[in-house]
């Protein structure tokens, strides 16, 4: 029989060439696009796309320049967000609506293609993602008491061309590191859990909450993850998941429509509270409204399979 550390050692030789493998895979998406985000945040060009969205944040009583933070947002990461509102000049209220649309809408270009190459429609989740951050922005309009201070404001330094691809290149080497360490640690993580029944133990504690989130059992473990570490990082567990034929497309998809609206609700919520955001607007809702956007895909997919079956009749 193999003792403790051998079987330790053997997750961990099983873990890490998949770990390896997929964050080489999540690197070679994320450089490119990062690259060409910097590009476009240096020759100033996202204003000029954010133009297009100003009308829309009028309606809900955001000002124009909430739309630059959303487009940019979407383009790049909560980190960039942060930065920009907190050099720009909104009040706590303001703050508050327009982080908690950023928490949806971030990163499309690298969390879609995760979303994707998990089972979901790229331009369902983009669609979804999109209309639930207005949703999210006219519900806390309506529920928002009112706040009138100012956000903790810090204006960042303008910087050259070579400054800009200097610190991108910094930047992103970090990232990567980050990334191999992150991913593997969750694969090996997994892995251990795995061989020492932990996740059923999990799937078991978590099965009434997942039940209520109208989730299957099998996903406990990845909605752990998803809502800690993040979409991005927890997509390498979710994708060994599914190509390992542990979790079904369909049960992945549902997942999926959940974490698209409500992830990483530890770092990200913590780093806009640094700017005087307060976190309980920024997690309850989010919760809240991946609740009812799971629910209402498991009514839509009943009313498909309800008319599949009508149609075989």
């Amino acid at each position: 029989m193999n003792t403790v550390g051998e079987r330790f050692k053997a997750c961990v030789k099983k873990a890490l060439p998949t770990g390896i493998k997929t964050s080489l895979w999540f690197i070679k998406i994320m450089l490119p696009v990062s690259f060409l985000v910097m590009l476009l945040n240096y020759f100033n060009i996202l204003p000029y796309i954010s133009a297009f969205a100003t009308p829309f944040f009028t309606l809900i009583g955001l000002p124009g320049d909430a739309a630059l933070v959303l487009v940019t947002s979407i383009f790049t990461n909560i980190y960039t967000v942060v930065a920009l509102i907190s050099s720009m000049d909104f009040t706590i209220r303001e703050g508050t609506i327009l982080a908690m649309m950023c928490l949806i809408s971030h990163s499309f270009l690298i969390e879609t293609i995760v979303l994707k190459r998990t089972g979901s429609s790229a331009f369902v989740m983009i669609v979804l993602r999109i209309v639930m951050s207005f949703v999210a922005a006219i519900v806390l309009n309506m529920l928002m008491p009112k706040m009138d201070g100012q956000l903790r404001t810090a204006l960042p330094a303008a910087l050259g061309f070579t400054e800009t691809l200097t610190a991108w290149v910094y930047s992103s080497l970090l990232l990567c590191l980050k990334i191999f360490i992150i991913i593997s640690t969750l694969m090996i993580l997994q892995r251990l859990m795995e061989e020492f029944g932990v996740l059923r133990i999990l799937s078991k504690i978590f099965s009434p909450l997942m039940r209520i989130f109208g989730l299957p059992e099998s996903v406990s473990f990845l909605w752990i993850v998803g809502n800690t570490i993040g979409l991005a990082y927890g997509s390498a567990i979710m994708m060994d998941y599914v190509d390992s034929g542990k979790l079904s497309r369909q049960d992945a998809d549902l997942l999926n429509y959940h974490l698209a609206v409500s992830h990483s609700q530890i770092e990200d919520p913590l780093l806009f509270a640094v700017i005087g955001i307060p976190m309980l607007w920024l997690i309850i809702p989010r919760m809240m409204l991946a609740v009812v956007v799971v629910w209402l895909r498991r009514l839509e997919l009943y009313f498909l399979q309800l008319k599949q079956v009508r149609c075989t009749q």
